[in-house]
């Protein structure tokens, strides 16, 4: 009993289902304009039809797969930079600050550009997802490998690791947890990203489900597509979470 009272969403589930009874009760009640919020109860009656006759699972499985593409090529570029400016000072001090300000800065403002560059297409959506990615991947990366101890280092070379090898064996490992809290910020930015960018050019998934939704005045339905997107950022911080605790060194 004591083990479940310590449980975080043992505590969450009273103010949510609180929330939800408010939010039907004011809708049912006539305090909420039914055009603005949709009652819970509507909004699961609308699932069937999202599923039959407006083609969810595929469009969740398109922004998902944005979405991951987007992510895996953040990895891929973001985790040997990061290590490039911990391993280069003079490559850290000349460009921290820009991917500093790149992260604080709406990247996706920039989707006019990117439209007239590349065109009004998927690859243009995972372009900009790209981008706001590997910011974090990049400087998550960059901190973790400042914060391994420099003993570990130390015994690594008594074993004559040294480049690639060290690398692997003995600084992944250990910056590891900072490095996947990078990737989790990049999966939910990119994630927002790409599907704020289908919903304003109407092309790709999830977005484009919501703004059709939403032209088309169907709110309760449009509240359900973005309860979905919702349900895939968990499942991805699930997922690097799993991954994590796998990578992690016994």
């Amino acid at each position: 009993m004591k083990a479940w009272l310590h449980r975080p969403a043992l505590w969450v589930l009273p103010f949510l289902v609180l929330g939800l009874a408010a939010q039907e009760a004011g809708v049912r009640l006539g305090f909420i304009p039914q055009v603005m919020i949709a009652a819970p109860t509507a909004i699961l009656g609308k699932m069937p039809m999202l599923v039959a006759e407006e083609e969810l699972l595929e469009r969740i499985g398109l922004t998902f797969g944005l979405t991951f593409a987007a992510a895996a090529l953040a990895i891929l570029a973001g985790v040997p930079v990061g290590w490039a400016l911990h391993r280069f000072r003079l490559l850290n001090r000349a460009y921290e600050s820009w991917f500093v300000g790149l992260g604080a800065a709406p990247l996706i403002l920039l989707y006019p550009l990117f439209l007239v560059m590349f065109g009004r297409n998927l690859f243009t959506i995972t372009l900009m997802g790209f981008m706001v990615a590997v910011i974090p991947v990049v400087l998550k990366t960059r901190e973790g490998m400042d914060g391994v101890r420099p003993v570990l280092i130390a015994v690594g070379k008594s074993f004559k690791l040294s480049g690639l090898r060290l690398f692997w064996k003995v600084q992944f490992p250990a910056a590891v947890p900072v490095i996947f809290t990078g990737i989790r910020l990049g999966l939910i930015v990119s994630l927002i990203n790409i599907v704020a960018l289908e919903f304003l050019v109407n092309i790709g998934g999830l977005g484009r489900l919501i703004n059709d939704l939403a032209e088309r005045f169907e709110t309760a339905a449009m509240y359900g597509a973005i309860g979905f997107v919702v349900a895939i950022s968990v499942t991805f911080f699930v997922l690097t979470e799993r991954i994590e605790l796998w990578l992690r060194p016994k």
